[in-house]
């Protein structure tokens, strides 16, 4: 191929030349927490591997592989990677964690103890038993990372239409990823460098190896002929599409492979379910199998080794090819690699001269696009590398080694390390922590059985999930499309909300509806002396509301109007109803959780001020804010403090020993209030009220809030020994699933079930 770099140099194509999809497929070895190899079969709670998109097994039943699906940056690739791993950490038996090397822990003695992959399909089976027959079983326990790489289609497009080379866009798109797959294989060394982690053997690895083993440590025996290597006689040809076609099928017809996936080069070409597929279709996408797991990363690799890889694909369409023949660049690109991958990893590589060439590139092409600072700070950090061979990864671990900690209770540190912070907050997902928790928990259910999730607004919370064809989509955990469109309008306006309810025959709190401030202050004389809520007419979440059991000053009751209009142009003015307050979750006919809610308070010590006391309770790591923690922080705002100031006290007020007081009269968990499960103490009578309230506004889902005087006491529809005073379209879940006292409810479960039945979460 022709060079390239002066119609990528051109402005108009920077920002596209930057432009890629990622995707990346993880494998890992299950390990106890000493790190011994896991015993333990591959975790039903994943469903069936047969068409799990994301979770599955590689050789063996304990070799997890973790399979993203395709993103726009390094950023958000990492992000995905990062959320399965968690699932995967936090679905495994607490008592296992993952390996973290690339090397896999000490080996049983005895082959028959490394188990294959247990499979549904026969065939799969006897491919693995083939490789097992034909590399041992030892080798095929290594593990790695592959990096899926595709250029923008536009920007392959562009580059098209700019060259004479090629008649066709499909022959010149073919041509470009051969170039850098054969530019890539050439150079590949300098990645083995840069990144490989591999550096000494645990025990069992060389058990009747017949090549033998290093006798010190190297950068990485994965990328060696020591690791997953074809036999020598192997050989694949890129000069063309044709003959990397007929390469293959070739190797598989003399038997020197036994299928076109046993082909194990560092680089694949894709564009089909098989090799002959490519020559008829051509290559959309290449996949970079070189990648050892980086100890010193959670989830095995980090945004910037992604990015180190993007800029090094980017640079191999970017430079000329070598002179050479083709196949005798890959031949030498094979030797290369090999020589360094063996080199110890404190010393300076013999390849330093060309490594400083293929830097020096770089940052021509980085300076030519007028890349960002970002991939400038990549080339300058690769150097520092090559400059001091101790940064490496490989040079890291053997430093420690050196320093008296063995590479198997380095693994293990670290491995444990990443394994508690999996459990640090087990109702958040990694990757995703800035969304709502409810969000956060159903993409962490979703994940582990292989409904796969696709963010389509992060901000909205909207999510995509596919289930073996069918598509649902769904925004803030629960609002699916089994509730029609008027639904949540219904339940978002409280005026609507209470008649249609009201007609249906339930109790109701009786009140009055404002559109303006004047008219509800002119009003104060109806409500003087009453109990009373002001709050907004269609907001939840507790916003603007005020409560007063015993009736409210004129003041109060000013301030209290004040504070609900700033949240809503309409205001309801309601007779308080006496009795304790209950949210009942239902969900398809069926109350899934019932939570008591105790609104915002501290206890006194006789020691510290309300506010003291207030900031202490805020240590709980349970509370957080924005629904992003079970329990929201408690606040010292507007009205909190006119709550303080009703109870005769202030922020600043010491209280007595087991002095409690309450900062909201409001209970809603996402004002600071307590939760408290009370799914099974519920007599079946208010659970019969809720569901059929639900049924009234023709809802699937609702939180149904009910003040229940006394709830051992038996109540109808029709009684007044209850009053629903709310329902909410989109109530927030994460406080059945993580409250503050009693059982925890999956309601995402029960949201998935939903809307895939077929889905079981029994196991």
């Amino acid at each position: 191929m022709k060079s390239l770099q002066n119609i990528i140099s051109k402005i108009s194509y920077h920002s596209l030349f930057k432009e890629v999809k990622i995707g990346l497929e993880k494998e890992s070895q299950r390990v106890t927490l000493d790190g011994t190899l896991a015993t333990t079969d591959h975790p039903k709670i994943f469903g069936c591997r047969n068409f799990h998109p994301s979770i599955q097994t590689d050789f063996s039943e304990t070799q997890v592989e973790i399979i993203t699906a395709v993103a726009n940056s390094g950023k958000e690739v990492l992000e995905e990677l990062a959320a399965i791993h968690e699932v995967v950490l936090r679905s495994m038996p607490e008592d296992e964690m993952l390996w973290p090397m690339s090397m896999p822990p000490k080996l049983p003695e005895d082959d028959r103890d490394i188990k294959i992959a247990k499979l549904a399909n026969p065939k799969d089976v006897a491919y693995r038993e083939q490789l097992a027959a034909t590399y041992g079983k030892r080798k095929q326990m290594v593990s790695g990372i592959h990096y899926n790489f595709e250029f923008s289609v536009e920007f392959l497009e562009k580059l098209f239409a700019e060259q004479d080379e090629y008649e066709l866009f499909k022959e010149f798109k073919t041509a470009a990823y051969l170039k850098v797959a054969r530019n890539y294989l050439r150079y590949r060394w300098m990645v083995t460098y840069l990144i490989g982690a591999a550096p000494l053997p645990e025990e069992g690895y060389f058990t009747g190896c017949k090549k033998g083993m290093p006798n010190v440590p190297v950068r990485s025996i994965r990328n060696s002929h020591y690791g997953y290597t074809n036999d020598e006689s192997v050989f694949v040809s890129y000069r063309s599409i044709e003959d990397y076609v007929t390469s293959i099928e070739e190797l598989v017809n003399s038997g020197k492979i036994s299928e076109e996936k046993e082909f194990y080069s560092a680089v694949r070409l894709r564009g089909g379910k098989n090799a002959a597929d490519l020559a008829a279709k051509g290559v959309n996408y290449i996949e970079v199998r070189n990648i050892d797991n980086n100890p010193y990363a959670p989830y095995g690799i980090t945004e910037e080794q992604i990015d180190v890889l993007h800029l090094f694909l980017m640079y191999m369409l970017w430079m000329d090819e070598p002179a050479e023949d083709a196949d005798d660049m890959l031949k030498m690109g094979e030797k290369l690699n090999d020589l360094v991958a063996l080199e110890h990893p404190l010393t300076q590589t013999s390849l330093a001269v060309e490594g400083e060439q293929l830097l020096s590139g770089m940052a021509e092409m980085v300076n030519q696009i007028g890349a960002p600072d970002k991939l400038v700070s990549l080339v300058a950090c690769c150097q520092t590398l090559f400059d001091s061979p101790e940064k490496t990864l490989a040079g890291r671990i053997i430093t420690e080694v050196n320093e008296g900690i063995s590479q198997h209770d380095l693994a293990v540190s670290l491995g444990k390390s990443y394994h508690e912070q999996a459990y640090t907050r087990p109702y958040q997902l990694a990757g995703f922590t800035d969304m709502e928790l409810s969000t956060q928990l159903l993409m962490f259910d979703a994940i582990q059985k292989g409904v796969a999730v696709e963010v389509l607004d992060r901000q909205d919370q909207f999510l995509k999930l596919t289930y073996r064809g069918q598509v649902e989509y769904v925004k803030k955990a629960n609002m699916t499309s089994r509730d029609s469109y008027v639904v949540p309008l219904m339940m978002e306006n409280k005026t609507v909300t209470k008649k249609v309810l009201a007609q249906a025959g339930f109790n109701v709190p009786q009140g009055k509806e404002f559109d303006s401030k004047k008219e509800a202050l002119a009003n104060y004389g109806y409500f003087m002396g009453k109990g009373i809520v002001v709050k907004p007419k269609s907001t939840n979440y507790g916003l603007g509301i005020s409560i007063f059991k015993e009736g409210a000053s004129q003041a109060a009751y000013e301030e209290a109007i004040r504070i609900a209009f700033s949240e809503d142009s309409a205001i309801l003015v309601e007779e308080f109803v006496s009795g304790t307050e209950y949210r009942f979750f239902v969900i398809d006919g069926k109350v899934r959780a019932i939570m008591l809610r105790v609104p915002a308070n501290v206890c006194g010590d006789g020691e510290h001020s309300v506010a003291e006391l207030v900031a202490k309770k805020n240590q709980d790591p349970l509370r957080g804010t924005n629904h992003r923690a079970p329990l929201q922080l408690i606040e010292l705002g507007d009205i909190e403090k006119l709550m303080l100031q009703e109870q005769g006290v202030s922020a600043e007020t010491i209280l007595e020993k087991d002095q409690i007081v309450y900062l909201r009269e409001n209970s809603n968990v996402s004002t600071g209030g307590d939760s408290i499960d009370m799914t099974d103490e519920m007599p079946e009578c208010y659970k019969e009220i809720a569901i059929q309230a639900v049924e009234a506004m023709g809802a699937k889902i609702s939180g149904i809030d009910l003040i229940i005087p006394d709830y051992k006491k038996v109540a109808t529809s029709g009684s007044q020994d209850y009053g629903i005073i709310e329902a909410n379209f989109n109530p927030a879940m994460h406080m059945h699933v993580y409250p503050f006292a009693g059982k925890g409810r999956r309601l995402t479960q029960d949201v998935l079930k939903l809307l895939y039945p077929e889905i079981l979460f029994n196991n």
